[in-house]
Protein backbone atom coordinates (compact mmCIF):
# COMPACT_ATOMS: atom_id res chain seq x y z
CA UNK A 1 0.00 0.00 0.00
CA UNK A 2 1.39 3.41 -0.98
CA UNK A 3 1.80 6.06 1.68
CA UNK A 4 -0.50 9.05 1.58
CA UNK A 5 2.32 11.20 0.16
CA UNK A 6 2.71 8.86 -2.78
CA UNK A 7 -0.93 8.90 -3.76
CA UNK A 8 -2.25 11.13 -6.51
CA UNK A 9 -4.25 14.10 -5.22
CA UNK A 10 -7.50 12.56 -6.41
CA UNK A 11 -6.83 9.47 -4.29
CA UNK A 12 -5.99 11.30 -1.09
CA UNK A 13 -8.96 10.93 1.29
CA UNK A 14 -9.62 14.66 1.71
CA UNK A 15 -9.35 15.43 -1.99
CA UNK A 16 -11.46 12.40 -2.80
CA UNK A 17 -14.11 13.58 -0.35
CA UNK A 18 -14.08 17.03 -1.96
CA UNK A 19 -14.36 15.75 -5.52
CA UNK A 20 -16.57 12.66 -5.09
CA UNK A 21 -18.40 13.15 -1.80
CA UNK A 22 -18.08 11.50 1.60
CA UNK A 23 -19.98 8.36 0.53
CA UNK A 24 -17.24 7.53 -1.98
CA UNK A 25 -14.65 7.01 0.77
CA UNK A 26 -13.73 3.58 2.07
CA UNK A 27 -13.80 2.95 5.81
CA UNK A 28 -10.07 3.44 6.29
CA UNK A 29 -10.21 6.64 4.21
CA UNK A 30 -12.91 8.06 6.45
CA UNK A 31 -10.72 7.24 9.43
CA UNK A 32 -7.74 8.91 7.72
CA UNK A 33 -9.74 12.12 7.26
CA UNK A 34 -10.75 12.01 10.92
CA UNK A 35 -7.17 11.49 12.15
CA UNK A 36 -5.55 13.94 9.75
CA UNK A 37 -2.01 12.69 10.35
CA UNK A 38 -0.20 9.49 11.15
CA UNK A 39 2.28 8.79 13.93
CA UNK A 40 6.03 8.32 14.00
CA UNK A 41 6.96 5.45 11.69
CA UNK A 42 3.39 4.94 10.46
CA UNK A 43 1.53 7.10 7.94
CA UNK A 44 -2.15 7.94 8.37
CA UNK A 45 -3.30 5.33 5.82
CA UNK A 46 -1.50 2.47 7.57
CA UNK A 47 -2.70 3.68 10.97
CA UNK A 48 -6.29 3.98 9.73
CA UNK A 49 -6.26 0.48 8.26
CA UNK A 50 -5.13 -0.97 11.59
CA UNK A 51 -7.90 0.88 13.44
CA UNK A 52 -10.55 -0.32 10.98
CA UNK A 53 -9.30 -3.90 11.39
CA UNK A 54 -9.81 -3.51 15.14
CA UNK A 55 -13.34 -2.19 14.49
CA UNK A 56 -14.14 -5.23 12.35
CA UNK A 57 -13.01 -7.59 15.09
CA UNK A 58 -15.05 -6.12 17.96
CA UNK A 59 -16.60 -2.70 17.31
CA UNK A 60 -19.17 -2.91 20.13
CA UNK A 61 -16.47 -3.11 22.78
CA UNK A 62 -14.04 -0.52 21.44
CA UNK A 63 -12.41 1.40 24.29
CA UNK A 64 -9.18 3.24 25.06
CA UNK A 65 -7.39 0.08 26.13
CA UNK A 66 -8.15 -1.68 22.85
CA UNK A 67 -7.11 1.35 20.81
CA UNK A 68 -3.85 1.61 22.75
CA UNK A 69 -3.03 -1.91 21.52
CA UNK A 70 -2.28 -0.31 18.13
CA UNK A 71 1.38 0.58 18.15
CA UNK A 72 1.93 4.33 18.10
CA UNK A 73 -1.67 5.34 18.77
CA UNK A 74 -1.70 7.76 21.70
CA UNK A 75 -4.31 9.28 23.97
CA UNK A 76 -5.10 12.27 21.73
CA UNK A 77 -6.03 10.27 18.62
CA UNK A 78 -7.67 7.45 20.58
CA UNK A 79 -9.84 10.01 22.40
CA UNK A 80 -10.69 11.60 19.06
CA UNK A 81 -11.92 8.25 17.75
CA UNK A 82 -13.99 7.38 20.83
CA UNK A 83 -15.55 10.85 20.93
CA UNK A 84 -16.55 10.59 17.27
CA UNK A 85 -18.16 7.19 17.87
CA UNK A 86 -20.10 8.42 20.90
CA UNK A 87 -21.27 11.59 19.16
CA UNK A 88 -22.51 9.54 16.19
CA UNK A 89 -24.35 7.14 18.47
CA UNK A 90 -26.13 9.97 20.27
CA UNK A 91 -27.34 11.55 17.07
CA UNK A 92 -28.38 8.22 15.59
CA UNK A 93 -30.53 7.64 18.67
CA UNK A 94 -32.12 11.05 18.14
CA UNK A 95 -33.22 9.93 14.69
CA UNK A 96 -35.00 6.90 16.11
CA UNK A 97 -38.72 6.79 16.69
CA UNK A 98 -40.15 8.62 19.65
CA UNK A 99 -42.87 7.13 21.84
CA UNK A 100 -45.48 9.64 22.93
CA UNK A 101 -48.53 7.43 23.48
CA UNK A 102 -49.78 3.86 23.81
CA UNK A 103 -50.82 4.07 20.16
CA UNK A 104 -47.17 4.60 19.22
CA UNK A 105 -46.34 1.41 21.12
CA UNK A 106 -49.10 -0.46 19.27
CA UNK A 107 -47.74 0.73 15.91
CA UNK A 108 -44.15 -0.09 16.86
CA UNK A 109 -45.09 -3.70 17.65
CA UNK A 110 -47.05 -4.45 14.46
CA UNK A 111 -45.10 -7.61 13.73
CA UNK A 112 -46.42 -9.15 16.97
CA UNK A 113 -50.13 -8.35 16.48
CA UNK A 114 -51.01 -11.71 14.94
CA UNK A 115 -48.74 -13.99 16.94
CA UNK A 116 -50.35 -17.18 18.20
CA UNK A 117 -48.26 -17.23 21.38
CA UNK A 118 -47.91 -14.52 24.00
CA UNK A 119 -44.86 -12.32 23.48
CA UNK A 120 -43.73 -10.16 26.37
CA UNK A 121 -41.67 -7.26 25.05
CA UNK A 122 -39.79 -4.32 26.42
CA UNK A 123 -39.18 -1.01 24.65
CA UNK A 124 -36.12 0.77 26.01
CA UNK A 125 -36.11 4.57 25.86
CA UNK A 126 -33.64 7.41 26.27
CA UNK A 127 -34.34 10.57 28.26
CA UNK A 128 -36.37 12.06 25.39
CA UNK A 129 -38.45 8.89 24.89
CA UNK A 130 -36.66 7.86 21.70
CA UNK A 131 -36.47 4.11 21.19
CA UNK A 132 -33.05 2.72 21.99
CA UNK A 133 -34.05 -0.91 21.43
CA UNK A 134 -37.03 -3.26 21.49
CA UNK A 135 -36.47 -6.74 22.90
CA UNK A 136 -38.48 -9.92 23.35
CA UNK A 137 -38.23 -10.90 27.02
CA UNK A 138 -40.29 -14.10 27.06
CA UNK A 139 -42.53 -16.16 24.82
CA UNK A 140 -45.39 -18.07 26.44
CA UNK A 141 -48.10 -17.57 29.03
CA UNK A 142 -47.28 -14.53 31.13
CA UNK A 143 -46.36 -15.17 34.75
CA UNK A 144 -44.11 -13.66 37.38
CA UNK A 145 -41.60 -16.52 37.31
CA UNK A 146 -40.93 -15.96 33.60
CA UNK A 147 -40.90 -12.16 33.62
CA UNK A 148 -38.17 -11.49 36.15
CA UNK A 149 -37.19 -7.84 36.71
CA UNK A 150 -33.54 -8.79 36.23
CA UNK A 151 -34.25 -9.91 32.65
CA UNK A 152 -36.29 -6.79 31.89
CA UNK A 153 -33.93 -4.19 33.34
CA UNK A 154 -30.52 -5.69 32.49
CA UNK A 155 -30.36 -4.03 29.06
CA UNK A 156 -31.73 -0.74 30.42
CA UNK A 157 -28.91 -0.64 32.98
CA UNK A 158 -26.27 -1.55 30.40
CA UNK A 159 -27.38 1.16 27.97
CA UNK A 160 -28.28 3.70 30.67
CA UNK A 161 -31.85 4.01 29.52
CA UNK A 162 -34.08 6.53 31.28
CA UNK A 163 -37.29 4.51 31.11
CA UNK A 164 -39.01 1.47 29.67
CA UNK A 165 -42.42 0.44 28.37
CA UNK A 166 -43.47 -3.19 28.52
CA UNK A 167 -46.10 -4.76 26.32
CA UNK A 168 -47.54 -8.13 25.48
CA UNK A 169 -50.12 -9.58 23.13
CA UNK A 170 -53.26 -11.52 23.93
CA UNK A 171 -53.73 -14.09 21.13
CA UNK A 172 -57.23 -14.78 22.51
CA UNK A 173 -58.33 -11.34 21.34
CA UNK A 174 -59.46 -10.39 24.85
CA UNK A 175 -58.01 -7.05 25.95
CA UNK A 176 -58.87 -7.17 29.65
CA UNK A 177 -55.77 -7.49 31.84
CA UNK A 178 -55.52 -10.60 33.99
CA UNK A 179 -54.55 -10.64 37.67
CA UNK A 180 -51.16 -11.96 36.57
CA UNK A 181 -50.75 -9.04 34.13
CA UNK A 182 -51.40 -6.59 36.95
CA UNK A 183 -49.09 -8.37 39.38
CA UNK A 184 -46.23 -8.48 36.89
CA UNK A 185 -46.70 -4.77 36.21
CA UNK A 186 -46.60 -3.85 39.91
CA UNK A 187 -43.47 -5.93 40.44
CA UNK A 188 -41.69 -4.30 37.50
CA UNK A 189 -42.77 -0.83 38.57
CA UNK A 190 -41.39 -1.36 42.08
CA UNK A 191 -38.09 -2.68 40.69
CA UNK A 192 -37.83 0.28 38.35
CA UNK A 193 -38.29 2.71 41.22
CA UNK A 194 -35.37 1.10 43.07
CA UNK A 195 -33.17 1.21 39.96
CA UNK A 196 -34.17 4.73 38.95
CA UNK A 197 -35.54 3.53 35.59
CA UNK A 198 -39.20 4.44 35.22
CA UNK A 199 -41.78 1.99 33.94
CA UNK A 200 -43.92 4.33 31.83
CA UNK A 201 -46.65 1.90 30.79
CA UNK A 202 -47.73 -1.66 30.17
CA UNK A 203 -49.61 -2.03 26.89
CA UNK A 204 -51.71 -5.10 26.15
CA UNK A 205 -52.63 -5.56 22.52
CA UNK A 206 -54.39 -7.82 20.03
CA UNK A 207 -54.62 -7.73 16.27
CA UNK A 208 -57.50 -5.29 16.57
CA UNK A 209 -56.54 -2.88 19.33
CA UNK A 210 -54.86 -2.21 22.65
CA UNK A 211 -55.27 -0.98 26.21
CA UNK A 212 -52.74 0.82 28.38
CA UNK A 213 -52.62 -0.08 32.05
CA UNK A 214 -51.58 3.48 32.91
CA UNK A 215 -54.76 4.84 31.35
CA UNK A 216 -56.73 2.15 33.18
CA UNK A 217 -55.27 3.31 36.50
CA UNK A 218 -53.49 0.01 37.01
CA UNK A 219 -49.90 1.25 36.91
Amino acid sequence: MKSINQLQNLDKPREKLLKKGVKSLKDYELMAVLLGTGVRGKDVIKLSQEIIKLFEEDFENINLEKLFSIHGLGLAKASQILSSIELSRRYLIKQNKKITSAKDVFEELKEYHSKKQEYFLCIYLDGANHIVQTKVITIGILNQSLVHPREVYAYAIEKRCASIIVAHNHPSGVLSPSIEDINVTKRLKKSGEILGIELLDHVIFTNEGFIALKEEGLL
